[in-house]
């Protein structure tokens, strides 16, 4: 108890010595204050009662001063830089899966087309029981665990023992590591003849390539004219993807974005005479979960009036982090500016009242029925804006707000769906392990697949009493509530594993609602003019 307090203490005497007062420091001031600090340590370290550890007073002083900054201002310790890197730099190394541990036994979900594991034959549905001649089957693995035995430098090699449905012995693979893509484009596809669909999870180094790629594939394979751009969920990433991204849908010399701060001046980012799709129609789909670079897509393409925006209203992240290396291999990543649209709306929601009540902003949403009704939702009617074309109102103060409306479902039957999820029995395992020769002989395509392919009542009975099995209690009203979607998911598991990722979606997405939106307000008549000019 008393070290607690001690470290605390430590903490707070830190961030008043450092943050003390609103005008900044002067390079005397912050000399003085390091030396005060530097002082502290070393008595405490010569003269302090009990045993301490320096080094983790000073990393929890750290970030306690940023914590009392803002919300985004983080501490890095040197074993997490490499990996917080990794899926914005687009690529990692190691075997070239995607897992799962089910039952406590790492199953192989996919591999990655042209990787290491697909090279030497492992399959989607593989169990891996032993890494290295290291037993792993049935010890508690963890994630973290997964990613310590199979990841590894570019030419190592891995030996892995395999169980494989149909096979009575292990069967054994050499795997040489090699570099494995992240890829941030999830799917892309035609939703009909002229209009195309593509889902962003995150703004990497690659987004553009894989962006303008997935373009080019659709337009050589269709006429596409329009485009749902899906960036529900996608938490931001890279500065310059997303303003490349933008300028992908904007004519040249457009500004897409702004950066400043009290030490940072005024930062123009424009669009170039370089796009993909600076005509057609574009909607662009966001939510709660479409934060950073997600905004300052939605923004620019909202406050040129170049797109129809549809969903529910952003996160509001709009704070600028710059990485600064420490001495010792960590960093810290601090806040240096805030994001203006182009019509000059700051994007970061409110965190006057601390951190804590920040982070509950999602409960906050629902507690108001925010992300159940439009009309609960509050503008900030104070920082009012007009688009650069047309001149419609919109707001800063927090996150973009859609020019169309689609509630989050409430229904309660999803409780039971969402339970089964969670016990990871909502998966098509048993499945492929009986059927797949027999699935890859009957559907060589896709399309024959969604067309012929339909999962049976058998087959979610299964995933119902494996749910009993694991503690979900059987309820016949839910069960039948959810029975369509669980069926369209098993449909879509398979799918992946048959054809690709975006398969998966094409499935899943069939019945959103959202999506269904998008393509009546390119469709419709007049419908996307009206939204965007009033005519």
């Amino acid at each position: 108890m008393i070290l607690k307090f001690r470290n605390t203490v430590i903490s707070i005497l830190l961030g008043m010595m450092l943050l003390a007062g609103s005008t900044p420091l002067t390079a005397q001031e912050v000399q003085d204050n390091t030396m005060k600090f530097g002082r502290l340590l070393r008595l405490i370290d010569s003269y302090y009662v009990d045993t301490t550890s320096v080094n983790a007073l000073t990393e929890k002083a750290i970030v306690e001063v940023l914590r009392s900054l803002d919300p985004h201002s983080v501490y890095i310790s040197k074993e997490e830089v490499e990996k917080m890197n990794e899926p914005l730099q687009g690529n990692f190394e190691g075997v070239g899966i995607s897992f799962n541990v089910y039952h406590d036994t790492l199953m192989v979900v996919t591999t990655i087309p042209g990787g290491p594991s697909e090279k030497v034959g492992i399959r989607a549905g593989d169990r891996i029981v032993s890494v290295d001649s290291k037993n792993i089957a049935a010890v508690g693995l963890k994630n973290s665990d997964v990613y310590d035995y199979l990841r590894g430098k570019k030419g190592t090699k891995v030996e892995l023992k395999i169980r494989r449905k149909g096979e009575p012995n292990l069967l054994d693979f050499t795997v040489i590591r090699d570099k494995i893509p992240i890829n941030s484009l999830d799917a892309s596809y035609m939703l009909n003849d002229n209009t195309g669909y593509i889902k962003l999870n995150k703004f990497s180094a690659t987004t553009t390539a894989e962006f303008t790629d997935a373009i080019k594939i659709l337009k050589a394979s269709s006429k596409l004219n329009n485009l749902v751009l899906d960036l529900r969920g996608n938490g931001g990433g890279y500065l310059n993807a997303a303003i490349e991204l933008a300028d992908q849908f904007l004519t040249a010399f457009k500004l897409v974005v702004y950066t400043q701060g009290t030490h940072a001046e005024k930062k123009e980012y424009t669009s170039t005479a370089l796009g993909e799709l600076e005509q057609g129609k574009l909607v662009v789909l966001i939510d709660e979960g479409s934060a950073s670079a997600s905004e300052i897509v939605s923004g620019a393409i909202q406050d040129w009036d170049r797109g129809v925006l549809i969903g529910r209203r952003s996160f509001g992240k709009g704070l600028v982090q710059q990485p600064f290396p420490l001495t010792d291999g960590s960093m810290i990543r601090l806040t240096t500016a805030h994001y203006y649209t182009p019509s000059g709306r700051c994007i970061q929601k409110p965190y006057t009242e601390g951190i804590d009540e920040y982070q509950k902003d999602y409960y906050n949403r629902i507690k108001k029925g925010e992300l159940f009704s439009k009309d609960s939702v509050v503008q900030n009617i104070t920082e009012k804006f007009l688009t650069k074309g047309s001149g419609r109102a919109v707001y800063g103060g927090g996150g973009i707000m859609p020019d169309v409306f689609v509630p989050l479902d409430t229904s309660k039957y999803y409780a039971y769906y969402n339970n089964l999820s969670r016990k990871n029995v909502v998966n098509a395992i048993d499945i492929m392990d009986s059927n797949r020769d027999n699935f890859i002989q009957k559907y060589p395509d896709f399309k024959t697949f969604s067309d012929k392919f339909e999962v049976s009542d058998e087959m979610i009975e299964k995933i119902l009493v494996a749910g009993d099995k694991e503690g979900v209690k059987r309820d016949d009203k839910s069960v039948e509530f959810a029975r369509p979607l669980m069926k369209r998911q098993i449909k879509a598991i398979i799918a992946r594993d048959l054809f690709t990722g975006s398969q998966f979606y094409q499935i899943m997405n069939a019945d959103d609602e959202t999506i269904k939106k998008a393509v009546e307000v390119i469709s419709q008549k007049g419908k996307y003019d009206k939204i965007l000019f009033g005519k």
